[in-house]
C-alpha cells in the first residue's frame, strides 16, 4: 500500500462475499453497484474466481463497466459450475489458505459484502493479520441495508467486555453505502503496528 498526503493508493481490492444470491434483492444489486463502482474508478477487482451468487454479480458489475477482474480459486473448486472462465486473470491455487495470501498480495484493501461462513471466515482472518501487525491496509465492510448490525453489536459487547481493545475494532472500517466506505478507506490512517511475524506464522 502506498501513501500520498494521508491518502490511500487503492488500485486493486478484494471483495469477500457470499457464494449465493440470497432472497434479498437490495443485497444483489449493491453487489453489482459495487463491481460498476470498482470500474468506474479504474479499481481492479480481487476476488474468489466464481461466477455465481454475490461473487458473480460483483464480477458482472466490473466487467459491464469495462473494469479488471482477477479471480482466485482453489483447485478444488476450479469446477465448471463454479469457476469464471472469462475473466482478466484466473489463479488457481492449491488450496484455500494460499488463496487468501494471493488476494491478500494482490490487493490495497479488502470489502466484505454479505455472506456466509466462507465470507466471516476470510474477514475475521485478514482483520486478525492486521491486528497483528502483518498488513496496514484498509478493511472495509458494507453494512447494506443493516444486514451487519447484529454483528457490529457483539463486536463493540467485545469492547465493553474488555476482550477486544478499541484501536483493534477500529480497523473494521464500517459504512452503508459504497461511496462512504469507499472514502473511509482512503483516509484511513493504520496502527503503527511492528511486523513482528510473518505469513509463514499465520
Amino acid at each position: 500500500m502506498e501513501e500520498n498526503n494521508l491518502q490511500n493508493s487503492l488500485k486493486s481490492i478484494a471483495v469477500f462475499c457470499a457464494s449465493s444470491d440470497g432472497i434479498d434483492s437490495e443485497i444483489i444489486e449493491t453487489s453489482k453497484k459495487l463491481g460498476s463502482f470498482l470500474a468506474k474508478n479504474d479499481i481492479r477487482l480481487i476476488y474468489g474466481g466464481s461466477k455465481r451468487g454475490l461473487m458473480g454479480h460483483v464480477a458482472a458489475g466490473v466487467q459491464e463497466n469495462g473494469g479488471k477482474v482477477t479471480g482466485v480459486i482453489p483447485e478444488f473448486l476450479k469446477i465448471k459450475e463454479v469457476v469464471h472462465t472469462s475473466l482478466d486473470e484466473l489463479i488457481t491455487t492449491q488450496d484455500m489458505h494460499e488463496r487468501k495470501l494471493t488476494m491478500h498480495r494482490l490487493s490495497d484493501g479488502f470489502i466484505t459484502l454479505p455472506g456466509g461462513f466462507g465470507t466471516f471466515e476470510e474477514l475475521f482472518e485478514i482483520i486478525t493479520w492486521a491486528q497483528l501487525g502483518l498488513h496496514q491496509k484498509p478493511i472495509g465492510l458494507l453494512n447494506i441495508d443493516g444486514f451487519y448490525d447484529d454483528l457490529i453489536s457483539m463486536l463493540r459487547k467485545m469492547v465493553d467486555k474488555g476482550l477486544l481493545k478499541k484501536e483493534n475494532f477500529d480497523l473494521l472500517i464500517i459504512a452503508e453505502t459504497i461511496e462512504e466506505l469507499y472514502e473511509k478507506m482512503k483516509f484511513f490512517k493504520p496502527l503503527p503496528t511492528p511486523k513482528w511475524i510473518t505469513k509463514n506464522q499465520t
